[in-house]
């Protein structure tokens, strides 16, 4: 499901699913966020590079669980702690300590493409794509996701992707992409921008990330809240309702 392998300053965490493109589930959320929460406490730690095992980087929340009762399940406060982890693993994931590069690799999608934008670098092979089918799944998009990738693709590519539901790649990514490569150099390139980071003062990376990550959420007005579990809570029980008349 998740596996983490810490080498001297440089951390390696890999979504370890691949016979479903490592697909998340609720654990798969609650283990990433731990292991943010983790990594954040291992000083010697100061860069962690996040990958996908097999021919994908991530392929979102599952549908299998979405396709399920589990989320409107239990009480309404536990329904809504349900649909909130996404939220709280993404602010895990970008408000770390060590810096983050995403190893981005096959398909992106939907709350996969929302933890890459949660983490400070990227590097992406030549043929990655990316796409945010949420809406096409009668739910929008969670977890931080919209503020996220305005920061990072700017209002009107944001609107254009997440309402369309069309795929893109990097050639449209725009800065969202710190790095192109070849798919068979993508973990390569990932460590040694990872290394590059990790040997630099760490106190001025540190203070130097914070700066740059308050400067973002205040030009993106981004506020993460309760409010955006709920709207999910409500969007799946809208379609639920939907599916039984």
């Amino acid at each position: 499901m998740l596996r983490i392998h810490v080498d001297g300053p440089i951390a390696t965490v890999t979504l370890a699913r691949p016979e479903r493109r490592n697909a998340l589930t609720p654990e798969m959320l609650e283990a990433i966020s731990e292991a943010a929460s983790r990594l954040d406490a291992t000083p010697e730690v100061r860069a962690v590079i996040l990958a996908g095992e097999g021919r994908s980087f991530c392929a979102g929340f599952d549908v299998d669980v979405l396709a399920s009762d589990d989320l409107l399940a239990g009480t309404p406060g536990t329904r809504l702690e349900a649909t909130d982890l996404g939220r709280r693993m993404a602010d895990a994931w970008e408000t770390m300590r060590p810096v983050s590069v995403a190893a981005l690799h096959g398909h992106v999608v939907g709350g996969g493409l929302v933890l890459a934008a949660a983490c400070d670098l990227r590097v992406a092979a030549a043929d990655t794509v990316f796409l945010v089918p949420e809406l096409d799944l009668g739910i929008p998009l969670g977890w931080g996701g919209i503020p996220r990738l305005v920061r990072e693709l700017g209002p009107a590519k944001t609107k254009e992707v997440v309402m369309t539901c069309r795929p893109f790649g990097v050639d449209e990514a725009g800065d969202f992409v710190n790095r192109v490569v070849d798919p068979e150099a993508v973990l390569a390139a990932a460590r040694e921008l990872a290394e590059e980071v990790a040997a630099r003062p760490e106190a001025a990376v540190t203070l130097t990330k914070r700066h740059v990550n308050a400067v973002a959420r205040h030009a993106s007005g981004a506020e993460f809240s309760f409010a955006d579990a709920a709207g999910l809570l409500a969007a799946l029980a809208e379609r639920r309702l939907g599916e039984g008349t």
